[in-house]
């Protein structure tokens, strides 16, 4: 799965999730501003950005899975 980063390991946490159909790459502005005071995690969904496309054998691709992050492989 690909993400984005922002990093300063030592500023809060924030994880920023795109919608449907959305990529990471909507937050990319908005990480270089805020870099400087967060640490900042954009991922790409499965199937979306610079992720990879699983084939749907292997990968149920609904809202259900999406919604569930921890069923996010």
């Amino acid at each position: 799965m690909f993400f984005r980063e922002a990093e300063n390991g030592k500023n809060p946490a924030s994880l920023l999730l795109h919608g449907f159909p959305a990529l990471s790459l909507m937050f990319k502005n908005l990480m270089v501003a805020l870099s400087d005071k967060f640490y900042l995690v954009a991922p790409d969904y499965p199937g979306f950005g610079f992720s990879d496309f699983p084939d749907t054998k292997d990968f149920e691709y609904s809202f259900k899975i999406y919604r569930h992050t921890s069923q996010v492989r």
